[in-house]
């Protein structure tokens, strides 16, 4: 195996995971908009948020589809790719996978009720299916994030030149820190579905000012995003304190810390050096990284100094990645306070100019941040597969040329973004002034169900 091939390897594990992370965080958090829009619709009887229901569930069906089709890729990739780790490591992880099938069967279910059943099944059942699926979108992100805290702290079981003995699946399930690592990926499915969603309504509604549905759809999105913006950081720090105490390594490799010292300080930004063991451009934050990692100015931090070399994670790239994650979740954080403050203020959700545009620009900044925190995450474990145990040059498959799969996996990848865009563009579409739905009130009428 060349290290041209484990790096195409590890490309296509790369680029599979970063296009299905986008689908499965729809996944988990539309379903939750559109219980919130449909029991709006219930209580209010206004069919703007029946229609808004309806259209998040078509937008759930869509994206849960493409979700399945990159997420089976992405099993195959698992045991073609890297046939050593599922080999080896398959019994110790298989639990909290085959729960995921069972909530993603859950889910596909539920899912059918509720875009089929509106009219067939009783209120009741129907309003329990969406909950279902927004239940079951969580549960399948949960149990697939317990594999990914495992491979960060391998636990239950003991490890041989052989393989791993003495298995305790409940125990690897629940690694340490599978909480916070879990938490801090469903709150950040729903930031940054929340997210996009508020963008492309304050888009439209810097448009058409007075496009009464779009307000309806802002006023269920603004609450889920500004909630999830603020609770981020606070699981951020509980998240960083754990790796501070479990894994140093990838905490100086994420600031960008060579040398170990009391009092460190909190780099912000920065380019690092790995051959001279400086950051250049950085702005230091007296003894900050020393309170983040330990709630204690005078702690000690170690620096990447105390480890091997060859263990170090690409520092640049964990630190770039880091500081995106960190810089992306700040802004959001602030909109938010703006926002609430705002709606304090006004006893209603704004919709000025100024606030409309700062949501709109805001709007991606919710999948960027997941995206940096996940390379975060992957890049920081580096070179290990499994912390301390494997190292994915031992993992990656012995079959060449790997660069055929690699890029043909790119272009399918690329077309189905594309034709995915452009069918939510439609959905999006149908809902602007001036469109008519078939069935449906013309946009600006007052609609009620009586």
């Amino acid at each position: 195996m060349s290290m041209t091939d484990l790096l195409y390897a590890r490309a296509q594990m790369g680029l599979s995971l970063a296009f299905h992370i986008v689908f499965a965080a729809a996944g988990v958090a539309l379903p939750v908009l559109m219980v919130l829009s449909d029991l709006k619709h219930r209580r209010t009887g206004d069919a703007d948020y029946r229609k808004l229901s309806e259209k998040l569930a078509k937008g759930t069906a869509i994206l849960f589809a493409v979700g399945a089709v990159s997420g089976t890729v992405l099993s195959f990739e698992l045991g073609l790719l890297w046939p050593e780790f599922m080999g080896r490591y398959g019994e110790v992880i298989g639990l909290p996978f085959s729960l995921e099938g069972v909530a993603f069967f859950t889910e596909a279910i539920f899912l059918g009720i509720y875009l089929y059943g509106r009219e067939r099944v009783s209120p009741g059942l129907h309003l329990f299916s969406g909950v279902m699926v927004a239940v079951s979108g969580a549960a399948s992100a949960f149990f697939v994030t317990l594999v990914n805290t495992f491979m960060n702290n391998p636990s239950g079981f003991t490890p041989t030149p052989t393989g791993p003995t003495d298995v305790q699946p409940l125990v690897a399930m629940f690694s340490p820190g599978w909480q916070y690592q879990t938490a801090h990926v469903l709150l950040s499915c729903y930031q940054a579905s929340a997210f996009a969603m508020a963008g492309i309504h304050a888009f439209i509604l810097l448009k058409h000012p007075g496009a009464a549905f779009h307000k309806k759809a802002l006023s269920i999105a603004l609450p889920l995003a500004c909630v999830t913006a603020l609770a981020q950081p606070l699981v951020g720090d509980l998240s960083a304190k754990h790796v501070a105490r479990e894994q140093p390594v990838k905490l100086a490799a994420m600031e960008a810390h060579f040398h170990t010292e009391a009092g460190a300080p909190l780099k912000v930004g920065g380019w690092p050096d790995v051959e001279t063991r400086t950051v250049a451009g950085a702005i230091d934050i007296p003894k900050g990284l020393s309170i983040l990692g330990f709630a204690d100015p005078d702690a000690v931090v170690k620096g990447l100094e105390e480890f091997p070399r060859d263990v170090w994670p690409p520092v640049a790239k964990v630190h770039m990645a880091f500081q995106v994650m960190v810089g992306t979740g700040s802004l959001m954080a602030l909109l938010a306070l703006a926002t609430l403050w705002r709606r304090w203020r006004g006893r209603e959700w704004p919709h000025g100019k100024g606030m409309m545009r700062a949501w709109l620009w805001a709007g991606p900044l919710g999948l960027v941040a997941l995206e940096a925190g996940w390379l975060v995450t992957e890049w920081g474990r580096q070179p290990w597969i499994v912390r301390d145990v494997m190292r994915t040059g031992e993992a990656v498959t012995p079959v060449p040329h790997l660069a055929a799969p690699f890029f043909t996996f790119t272009a399918v990848y690329l077309f189905l973004g594309v034709t995915v865009l452009f069918v939510l563009w439609r959905q999006v579409a149908g809902t602007l002034p001036g469109s008519k739905t078939p069935g449906a009130p013309a946009d600006g009428e007052v609609a009620h169900v009586h």
